[in-house]
């Protein structure tokens, strides 16, 4: 049971990373569901799809901001002109022209770097959603494995029990105990058997959330009990490993960076992108042919500096709660240390009361025999 404890706690936190360095062996260990089966369930979850999506999305992201934002216009115009001074007054004329804005230096790598960052925070996000998917199967895995196991245990207390009520009766029978000795030993056998009864009613509940949630994966008839480990008393190993591998926190710091990465690119355009442009136009019926080319600057105001000021406050924003996200993961790695190491303590006393309980009724079954 101490691998079904520790497998159980694994589940309630985020820890890839130390999931990552026991891949082989949990991938074999008798106590888990098959590999295949997990592998195939994981890449057919909702949400694992819609962060590869998610992926997709900001390639092309990153493909629209490498572009820039400015692109060619052209400008058509036809126009009629009337002259009362000339017995002819009348002309066709028209006027051609192109025109781009242009993104300053500096700007087109900010661009770059930002979708880049985009990019970088998908695939961490796909790997947070994957290993969030993994902790809900695992969390359900265990939680139907937990009630199986818990209805195997109530099984073998009403047998001892049923052993015991028997031993009773035929104390009464030959009046060494009382006839409520009896009613309370028929009492424990009841109760036991309503324990079992409810056991068994919550792990076909477990059994059948895991198959609507995870069709692609199969419960085993029964799942054998696996000899407990201690765990390692020294917990830095384990949050040194959290903090490295942590999904959860790697999608906070990417989205910290891309932040940063929005706020250089918003300071950046307080500095408008000029706009050039060629035209080509004809007068007076083709009197008068021009060419020319223009050049217009916007001119920044207030809006530009509100919005490279909401950037630096977002950034910030983001950075405060990576430093959150940092001190809970943290914290909880080191909580869960203490979970395992308890949780192996409270194993070792459950099967020292049950083995002592089963002694105890062999005893008094042969002692009344």
């Amino acid at each position: 049971m101490k691998r079904r404890v520790l497998a159980l706690l694994l589940a309630a936190l985020p820890l890839c990373g130390l999931a990552a360095e026991h891949t082989d062996a949990a991938a074999n260990a008798p106590d888990l569901p098959d590999r295949a089966q997990v592998l195939d369930a994981l890449r057919s979850s909702p949400t694992v799809r819609a962060a590869g999506s998610q992926i997709e999305a900001e390639e092309a992201r990153a493909r629209r901001l490498d572009a820039g934002p400015h692109e060619w216009t052209v400008r058509l115009t036809d126009q009629q002109r009337r002259v009362r001074a000339t017995p002819d007054g009348r002309y066709n004329e028209w006027n051609v022209a192109v025109e781009r804005a242009l993104r300053l230096p500096g700007k087109g790598q900010l661009d770059r770097q930002l979708g880049a960052a985009g990019i970088a925070s998908a695939k961490i996000g796909r790997g947070d959603a994957l290993h969030e998917a993994s902790r809900g199967l695992l969390s359900g895995w265990f939680d139907w494995l937990r009630e199986e196991a818990g209805a195997d245990q109530w099984r073998r207390q009403r047998d001892i029990l049923a052993r015991q009520a028997k031993v009773v009766q035929r104390r009464v029978e030959l009046g060494d105990a009382p006839r409520l000795e009896r009613l309370q030993a028929d009492a424990a056998l009841a109760q036991a058997e309503a324990q079992l009864a409810q056991t068994l009613g919550r792990a076909q509940v477990a059994a059948e959330a895991l198959r609507r949630l995870y069709p692609a994966l199969t419960l085993p008839a029964a799942v054998p009990e696996t000899a407990p480990v201690a765990v390692d008393g020294d917990g830095a190993a384990w949050i040194a490993a959290i903090m490295e591998h942590n999904h959860e926190l790697g999608v906070a710091r990417a989205e910290s960076a891309r932040a940063r990465i929005g706020a250089s690119r918003a300071d950046a355009e307080r500095r408008p992108d000029p706009s050039v442009g060629a035209h080509m136009a004809r007068d007076r019926d083709g009197e008068e042919r021009i060419v020319g080319l223009s050049l217009s600057i916007p001119l920044a105001g207030a809006g530009r500096r509100a919005d490279a000021d909401t950037a630096v406050a977002l950034a910030e924003a983001s950075s405060w709660r990576e430093a959150g996200v940092l001190r809970r993961v943290e914290a909880e790695a080191a909580a869960l240390h203490r979970r395992a190491r308890a949780a192996h303590a409270g194993w070792q006393s459950q099967q020292a009361a049950a083995d002592a309980l089963g002694r105890s009724a062999d005893l008094t079954e042969r002692a009344w025999q």
